[in-house]
């Protein structure tokens, strides 16, 4: 059985970066990762992660403080509460930020490298992966067992 309090990275992936809580995207994903941590079951996840580290410098949340209070054991609603009462960011900016994520790819010859290789990898027929939301889902589901 699942427990999404504490998930288990090692047994399934966190949810995609795309899904949104609180307009966010992300941090569902941030969340599932912080819990992960805080049990020891990230696996090969890393909190705090570069894309993870785009959302604090947004948000202006301090990676330690989210990952305190994710160990006190709050919910979803209760991490946005608390992430909303330090980030102070309009809806119109949240939503912004989030699409400009979703689309975030690669810049520079050494970034377009390392994603081909990543892609090659994974799915070596895609050649629809654009954007490190479009890797990560992809590398998830290839890492339990699908074929991209």
């Amino acid at each position: 059985m699942l427990n999404l309090s504490a998930p288990d990275l090692t047994q399934h992936p966190p949810r995609s970066p795309r899904v949104r809580l609180g307009g966010y995207a992300h941090l569902p994903r941030l969340l599932d990762k912080a819990r992960a941590e805080a049990a020891g079951k990230a696996g090969e996840y890393h909190y705090n992660c570069p894309l993870d580290k785009h959302f604090f410098d947004f948000t202006g949340v301090d990676a330690d403080s989210l990952l305190s209070e994710v160990k006190k054991g709050k919910s979803d609603a209760e991490v946005l509460a608390w992430v909303n009462e330090r980030a102070k960011r309009l809806p119109f900016q949240i939503a912004g930020w989030s699409a400009w994520l979703e689309n975030h790819g690669p810049g520079g010859d050494e970034g377009h490298e390392w994603f081909g290789e990543r892609i090659k990898a994974a799915g070596p027929d895609r050649s629809d992966i654009r954007s490190f939301s479009d890797l990560l889902d992809l590398d998830d589901y290839v890492s339990f067992g699908g074929k991209g």
